[in-house]
């Protein structure tokens, strides 16, 4: 890298967002997700590197930083779509539901083959495991813009659930020793403590973006949630919940009932707010998501993916992460299962968690190439699904 100029940089930088900008329209028009074609490209700039003994290296360390804004990102853009009202309630259950279902079954499921095929202990796999049954919202959320309102929302909500669920049971099995009843009751005051000061926090910070007369202030206030997160983590608590109540309470502040806070700040004030919040949120995770994926795509080294060990196991999860997803479907879900059922992207809070595995927990005999197989092999099942979906004329949504 030290032979490019400060100019050159800049040029590079630059052209990647345009590029990735470009890729969203061809993304639109041509039903591929934007996040492949950042994968790709990732891949294609590895191979010229290699081929030209450019010597390109990017710290893991950076690569893991921008996944964690973008995971702050993308839970509070998350929070911003979700619109909370009492007939929205059987939406919202089933949506939970058929996250929670569908991440515990595929849990069980590709532990049970980690331990088959690996020989290892079921601590080390379910560990390995959660991450690989997470959906990704990284990939569904900005894949779904032409689907009709139902199908989106429905898609929106479980891709959030899936997110927090799957975060909350990867601390819990990193951060206990034993799986006690002990253990398990402590986690669960630990979330509801967490949801206690997310709403604390959240209504400090609305009030602090709505009534503070700097220019400067949201990007003050999403340094504070950084702040929030990385403390919540250090001690322990499920932190990204505060994210998602904070974007949870802009958004549907109009729900709330009690004077005090009303006179404090109107509605037409917070629908102001959250208006403004809400395309920052879009506009940084945009650019975040870009690098992020890019530079994922850059440190793969294609080669291992056709390694005999990675096509085994690798095929094995996918299969299991549609068959499970269709049974569900299939047994829960009124009306067409197309295309949900080929939602089975695994994205940036996959590649997250892998990176946060502790040491203790490594298993030697995981082949990494497992992981961009699944990554890649569930983003093209999406992406061939997509490109045979057809959805009825009056029922398509303007994103």
């Amino acid at each position: 890298m030290g032979g490019f100029s400060i100019e050159i940089m800049l040029i590079i930088l630059s052209a990647v967002v345009i590029v990735s900008y470009l890729f969203s329209i061809l993304s639109r028009i041509t039903r591929m997700p934007s996040v492949l074609l950042l994968l790709s490209a990732g891949l294609v700039l590895r191979a010229l590197s290699d081929a030209n003994q450019w010597g390109i290296t990017v710290p893991s360390f950076f690569v893991e930083m921008l996944g964690v804004t973008g995971l702050i990102m993308i839970v509070l853009e998350a929070g911003l779509d979700l619109k909370l009202s009492k007939g929205k309630l059987p939406l919202i259950r089933n949506s939970f539901m058929a996250a929670l279902v569908i991440f515990a079954v595929t849990l069980a499921a590709i532990t049970g083959v980690l331990m088959w095929i690996l020989d290892e202990p079921f601590r080390k796999c379910v560990v390995y495991a959660v991450p690989l049954s997470i959906m990704s919202s990284s990939i569904v959320i900005p894949s779904i813009h032409g689907l009709g309102a139902s199908k989106k929302e429905f898609l929106v909500y479980e891709a959030s659930f899936s997110d927090i669920i799957g975060i909350l049971v990867f601390n819990y099995f990193i951060g206990n020793e034993k799986l006690t009843g002990v253990s398990v009751a402590f986690f669960s005051l630990n979330i509801l403590v967490s949801v206690l000061l997310s709403i604390l926090f959240s209504l400090l910070l609305f009030l602090f973006l709505t009534r503070s007369r700097m220019n400067i202030k949201f990007f003050m206030v999403l340094a504070l949630l950084v702040v929030l997160y990385v403390g919540g983590k250090l001690l322990h608590f499920p932190s990204l919940i505060i994210i998602l109540m904070f974007g949870l309470l802009v958004s549907n502040w109009h729900l709330v009932k009690i004077p005090f806070l009303k006179k404090l700040v109107p509605v037409e004030k917070a629908a102001e707010a959250t208006g403004l919040l809400h395309s920052i949120t879009a506009e940084t995770s945009f650019v975040i998501r870009t690098f992020f994926f890019l530079l994922f795509g850059f440190s793969i080294d294609i080669s291992v993916i056709g390694e005999g060990d990675v096509i085994e196991v690798g095929s094995l999860i996918v299969v299991i992460l549609i068959v499970v997803r269709y049974l569900y479907l299939r047994f829960f879900f009124r009306g067409s299962l197309f295309p949900e059922v080929i939602m089975i992207p695994r994205g940036l809070i996959t590649i997250l968690l892998f990176y946060k595995i502790p040491q203790a927990y490594k298993l030697e005999t995981f082949n990494e190439g497992i992981l961009f197989f699944v990554i890649l092999v569930t983003a093209l099942i999406m992406m061939v699904g997509m490109m045979f979906y057809r959805e009825k004329a009056d029922h398509i949504i303007e994103s």
